[in-house]
């Protein structure tokens, strides 16, 4: 096993050989970039087949606080710039859905209990003495996100605003001046906005990316899509609902899956209606498996806790659980590439609903992710990406910044060269993020 070891950095390798891998030879070489260290590993181990890996559809009620929570970041974020000429502080990244009540029977059902949507966060209610209609702007928001996502709860929601404009903690009173940090959240003009002058990081966190996904977990993700969102399949059949979810596993020559995908009653007339429809389900599933994953064996169990014989089956009113007493809550679902994937490198931070101008946990993760792919396609191989940052630090100066590289050489000038692209793009990646939100993939 041959290891490079940084002359200037003798500490950067274990002291015992039993903490090394004896399996790859893996190169490390390190630098300092302004406050960064940046940790560029080539030669590291490549994912092993086997896969794991999890994903819940437009109406499952984690992806439902997701998308929310994004769209009243977006929402608040425009309204701003175009009265202020800035993205005032917020962070709607503590949203929470807590589902009603149903009353389901063959051939239709009625809402018995209203969805309580808790919209906790914080938000500067004006700027320069000019209020910002903070509420109306949401609850405009939640209703079209409903009425869109699933219009049979649109008429049947709670909302309570649970959004504050206190100050961080730092805000030290030493005599009659007020200071600076209390006026991120009621700001005199957008000069008070310290991110007009530099981007330092909100908060000591990590982003993480990494490509390319296997056959199998993209797979994943359009097998969800299939029966979550618009499609051949969904537009022909109208019970449908949307509220899929998938966990699936994957040797490399075999894949089992559970799936659960909810049939919406109004349009099921009866027992053996919903067991066909699940039939046409299953055979959708093996047809496109044949499609994605040729030459492999696959099998799925559909809706595995039904009991079809006592009428214990996932038949809904709206297509969604949140309608009978589940729960959503931002940062559950979904990571910022679509998946979840324990046996790949992943973080916790819910990323929807924070701030897009210095919010590590979302801005990090968008580029680390990004960064990733194009370390792939730069190399042709497995690449990971990992940004540390530190509170207050500046933001295109990560604390650390570590690459590993399945590829046994890289050309190191290069991949540097794609660090600091990637680092100098925030602030048009706030720009995208404003116009257009998290895009999953």
């Amino acid at each position: 096993m041959i290891l490079v070891r940084p002359a200037d950095r003798p500490d950067e390798f274990p002291a015992h050989p039993f903490q090394l891998c004896e399996e790859y030879a893996m190169h490390r070489t390190s630098a300092t970039v302004g406050n960064s260290r940046i940790v560029i590993e080539a030669g590291a181990p490549r994912p092993d087949a086997t896969t794991i890996v999890e994903r819940k559809g437009l109406g499952h009620p984690d992806t439902l606080a997701d998308h929310l929570a994004e769209r009243l970041s977006r929402a608040y974020s425009q309204y701003t710039v175009q009265h202020f000429g800035a993205v005032l502080h917020h962070n709607f990244d503590k949203l929470a859905l807590l589902g009603g009540a149903s009353e389901v029977r063959y051939g239709g059902a009625k809402m018995s209990s209203l969805v309580r949507v808790l919209v906790n966060g914080r938000a500067a209610p004006q700027c320069g003495g000019e209020s910002i209609p903070v509420t109306e702007i949401v609850e405009a928001e939640v209703r079209a996100f409903f009425a869109e996502r699933l219009p049979e709860v649109s008429d049947h929601l709670d909302i309570a605003f649970n959004i504050t404009s206190n100050s961080s903690p730092g805000a030290v009173l030493t005599g009659d001046d007020v200071p600076d940090r209390t006026r991120w959240f009621n700001p005199r003009s957008i000069d008070d906005l310290r991110e007009r002058r530099v981007r330092l990081s909100n908060d000591t966190s990590l982003g993480t990316g990494w490509a390319p996904e296997n056959p199998f977990e993209t797979f994943v993700r359009d097998l969800v899509d299939h029966f979550s969102g618009q499609s051949d399949f969904t537009r022909a059949h109208a019970w449908c609902g949307s509220d899929v979810k998938l966990m699936g596993y994957w040797d490399g020559q075999h894949a089992d899956i559970v799936l659960c995908v909810p049939q919406k009653s109004r349009h099921v007339a009866s027992r053996a209606e919903y067991v066909r429809n699940t039939e046409a389900v299953l055979a959708e599933c093996h047809r496109l498996a044949g499609i994605h994953l040729p030459g492999a064996d696959a099998d799925f169990r559909l809706n595995a806790r039904d009991v079809p014989e006592k009428d214990e089956l996932y038949l809904t009113y709206t297509g969604s659980s949140i309608e009978s007493g589940d729960e959503g809550v931002v940062g559950r679902g979904n990571r910022v590439n679509g998946l979840i994937t324990p046996l790949r490198p992943m973080n916790l931070e819910g990323a929807s609903g924070k701030n897009p101008v210095y919010h590590v946990g979302k801005l990090y993760n968008i580029a680390a992710l990004r960064l990733a792919r194009r370390l792939h396609e730069a190399t042709g191989e497995h690449a990971e990406v990992h940004l540390v940052s530190t509170t207050g630090q500046r933001l295109d100066q990560p604390w650390r910044v570590l690459i590993r590289l399945a590829a046994q050489e890289a050309e190191i000038d290069k991949v540097q060269a794609l660090v600091t692209e990637a680092l100098e793009e925030f602030p048009a990646l706030t720009d995208e993020l404003v116009q257009e939100g998290i895009v999953l993939s």
